[in-house]
């Protein structure tokens, strides 16, 4: 059986954990349990790592303050004048965050807040640095502002999360519904006009002044009924009627689905030229048709199906083709007959990353505000490569890692097979999107326009993943919570 088997799991009996030494077989300190009729009741006093919460928040707040002196000390010589007011105002966002989880997901995995608040400091340091190029950045303007206003809603909307959802097995209810809210969200930004500044792709909708990315909701919507429909349609998406190449093929009415997900893939791809979304929304069904399934000839499947929609669009939709040949020959705009429309900013990126080296040049003092008008977003690694360096990136990528551990770690955990697939997708998409943009920057695949979650400037990203790292710690605290257990029979 499959590690994320969804039927079972560590605590899918009775709830306990593992008993501490010179503890009862009941799970809980000797002394910690008391009875009530015919059950006996965990305490709410069990440890619950939130102190151990709180002292790395204060790291994950007091790195970024660090960096934000470090550039203005490699910039003008002394320490930002708002140095202060960033660090007090990080430090209460990330107070009140952590008094709200103290209140209403008080067994939540202790990791997850302070590694999304680490991920947040340092890219809005990083949009301020990119602010203080000034001239040298074509089209620049002030962003570090508005990415921490955006920050501050972030977490007002990871509040409201924490409050509201009581329990993540509820939005089960609103398997279809939510599979319909999704495609509307996916498909809306295709009705409004779009502006130069969007480069052909259509994933904005903009209202005046303020405008948003609806797919970066969608991927959390979308999530949703992924789980609740894999929940009730795996036994049937299991079966298999013949194997192939040591393959077990489905059954043909069961390639259903897939080809379903498949299709609309295709269509935001062609309508909106947003390959990025794309490949998220369709790897995370294969993904999840996988976890739920165990049948390696959805990957396959999947595999094979992806590529040739990737490879039909990308001979067809001037946009799509012109990233393309862009990945193929990254260096091609700085040839004298370079071919007319050709991006220079993959070049430009590997350039900043390869000046780097091991160890970067140091905060404030690069020179990727050369990308262009990327920089604080599409291209936001590639800054962050050049001035920290390989050691630094990979650090960075660590700190992703270790949030796709914890939201997996949470669905061995969960004690539901819902919150099982659940976590196993919001974990999966944010893995996802970070190689989509990570493999993009460094030439590994095509570039698709997605930003890197909690980094990148991008008001929709950044409150969409707090709202997807609030529902892993509704599912973490209702899986490591104690539980009730059975009272031992009385003697007679």
């Amino acid at each position: 059986m499959s590690t994320y088997d969804l039927s079972s799991g560590p605590n899918s009996q009775s709830g306990d954990r593992p008993p501490a030494p010179g503890a009862p077989s009941g799970g809980a300190p000797a002394g910690a349990r008391r009875r009530r009729g015919n059950i006996t009741i965990t305490p709410q006093g069990t440890p619950n790592r939130r102190n151990t919460e709180l002292a790395l928040l204060a790291f994950a707040v007091l790195l970024p303050v660090l960096a934000y002196a470090n550039v203005g000390l490699a910039i003008d010589g002394s320490l930002p004048a708002g140095m202060l007011g960033y660090g007090l105002g990080m430090g209460a966002l990330a107070l009140v965050a952590h008094l709200v989880m103290r209140r209403w997901a008080p067994y939540a995995d202790p990791l997850l807040l302070p590694l999304a608040t680490l991920l947040n400091g340092l890219g809005v340091v990083m949009i301020w640095r990119l602010d203080k190029a000034g001239k040298l950045l074509s089209k620049n303007y002030p962003a570090a502002p508005n990415q921490l206003m955006w920050s501050g809603l972030g977490i007002a909307f990871f509040i409201v999360v924490m409050v509201f959802l009581k329990d993540h097995r509820v939005l089960q209810r609103y398997t279809y519904i939510s599979m319909a809210v999704a495609l509307v969200l996916l498909a809306a930004p295709a009705f409004f006009p779009s502006r130069e500044a969007d480069f052909g792709a259509k994933i904005w909708i903009h209202l005046g002044p303020l405008s948003f990315q609806p797919g970066e909701f969608a991927k959390i919507i979308l999530t949703v009924f992924f789980a609740g429909y894999l929940m009730v349609k795996r036994d049937a998406l299991a079966l298999a009627s013949r194997r192939f190449m040591g393959l077990y093929l489905p059954r043909g009415r069961d390639l259903g689905p897939i080809i379903a997900i498949w299709l609309v893939s295709l269509l935001i791809l062609v309508f909106e030229n947003d390959l990025g979304s794309s490949f998220l929304f369709f790897g995370l069904f294969v993904v999840m048709l996988y976890v739920a399934t165990e049948r390696t000839s959805w990957i396959v499947f999947g595999l094979l199906m992806s590529v040739g929609g990737a490879v039909v669009v990308g001979s067809t939709a001037s946009h799509v083709k012109t990233r393309i040949d862009a990945w193929l020959d990254p260096m091609a705009a700085f040839a004298p007959d370079h071919p007319k429309g050709a991006s220079d900013q993959i070049g430009q990126a590997l350039f900043a990353m390869g000046s780097g080296g091991a160890t970067g040049s140091g905060l404030g003092q690069g020179r990727s505000y050369l990308i262009g008008f990327a920089a604080k977003s599409d291209f936001i690694i590639g800054s962050f490569g050049e001035e920290l360096g390989l050691t630094g990136l990979m650090a960075i990528f660590m700190v992703y890692a270790l949030i796709v551990q914890r939201g997996l770690r949470t669905a061995i955990a969960a004690r539901d097979p819902f919150g099982k697939l659940f976590a196993v997708g919001l974990s999966s998409a944010l893995a996802l999107q970070v190689f989509v943009v990570a493999g993009g920057v460094t030439g590994l695949i095509p570039l698709t326009g997605m930003t890197m979650p909690f980094m990148a400037q991008g008001g929709s990203s950044v409150v969409a993943n707090w709202a997807l790292i609030a529902i892993l710690l509704k599912i973490s605290d209702s899986a490591r919570r104690p539980g009730v257990e059975p009272a031992p029979a009385s003697e007679t």
